[in-house]
């Protein structure tokens, strides 16, 4: 059946969090973490701006992290590698031209790496997400090729798999939207990814309004997350921002809560879930407690870049009329990615 909406497809990046974060999970980020090497031969080491970028994209220090990577790519314009990571850092910036760009980029210097076209159409669903409804459509429609064509070069790519069933569950079916697709897909993932599988099952229920089925999925990938701290904590947060998404609240609160308990490392999972309470309008205070946790831990990821955190916090403080303690943290995201604050207010937030 093909997803019958008439709106113009949104990235699966681009829900209700508001920061950048990639959709890593327990079992294939540990081989991935800010690197697409697992889609290349192996290399007997990476050339060392490689190595300082991705140190420094882990840590948020994303005008380092370029620096390196113009570095990297000045000394061989070949390098594919590079010119997909630095596509993430200005994913993680919010400068979606430029990061169609360079994933391009990449794709042409590497054309049978699956991950650099899942990246490639991460960057054109980004912008497809923002641009005008005409524009959105020819975006959305090399979204959908790109996504084809990672599960096309790796069919046991479970990021290229999933986003590629997000992409079926939210296009409308002109732009190659189709529920019964987005259903093999989660039968191709179950032997690949069980969490994954579970997570597009309950996007696609949740679709079709089917909401039983939905939270059903949602508990049963917290179920199969167990063995993995980080991976049970992000599954805690996604069914918060289910339940933000239906209105309960206690239960919203309640699942945020456990994700939080769960996270021991104070990682990423902690982000999302102040996003949900800041998107919800709950609980501020603890919001701003789970972001610092997070800022002041030491699981700092790409998947949560540190300078959007930084200014996020900010905006939260500047709700609560804290100014003095908000400019800090807008100045501590400038001066790890120049001017990010100062252009987040500038576009409202996008």
């Amino acid at each position: 059946m093909e997803n019958p909406s008439a709106t113009a497809y949104r990235s699966p990046r681009s829900d209700n969090r508001v920061i950048f974060r990639s959709k890593n999970y327990a079992t294939f980020a540990a081989a991935c973490l800010l690197s697409v090497a697992c889609a290349l031969p192996a290399f007997a080491a990476a050339p060392s701006g490689l190595v300082s970028a991705r140190t420094a994209f882990s840590s948020g220090r994303a005008d380092e992290a370029l620096r390196a990577l113009g570095s990297a790519i000045g000394q061989n314009s070949a390098n594919a590698e590079a010119w997909n990571l630095r596509c993430r850092v200005y994913l993680a910036q919010k400068r979606w031209n430029d990061a169609v760009s360079s994933c391009s980029r990449a794709v042409q210097l590497a054309p049978g790496s699956s991950m650099y076209h899942l990246w490639l159409g991460r960057a054109y669903g980004e912008k497809a997400s923002r641009a005008s409804i005409f524009n959105a459509y020819q975006t959305a429609r090399l979204t959908h090729a790109e996504f084809e064509t990672a599960v096309a070069l790796d069919g046991s790519n479970p990021e290229a798999l999933s986003d590629l069933g997000e992409y079926y569950v939210d296009a409308p079916g002109f732009l190659g939207g189709s529920y019964s697709q987005a259903a093999v897909l989660a039968r191709r993932l179950d032997s690949i990814n069980r969490e994954r599988a579970c997570e597009l099952r309950a996007h696609l229920a949740e679709s079709q309004k089917d909401y039983a089925t939905a939270e059903q999925n949602w508990h049963t990938r917290i179920a199969v997350s167990q063995p993995s701290p980080e991976a049970t904590a992000q599954a805690w947060m996604d069914l918060g921002s289910y339940y933000l998404r239906r209105g309960r609240w206690n239960e919203m609160l309640v699942a945020l809560k456990n994700g939080a308990a769960a996270d021991t490392q104070h990682g990423p999972a902690l982000v999302d879930g102040a996003s949900t309470l800041i998107k919800a309008g709950r609980e501020p205070q603890l919001a701003a407690q789970w972001l610092r946790e997070y800022l002041n831990g030491k699981a700092l990821s790409a998947d949560a870049p540190a300078f959007a955190v930084h200014a996020e916090l900010g905006k939260l403080l500047r709700t609560q009329g804290d100014l003095p303690a908000a400019n800090r943290e807008f100045a501590a995201a400038n001066a790890l990615s120049a001017n990010y604050a100062t252009m987040l207010a500038g576009n409202n937030g996008e």
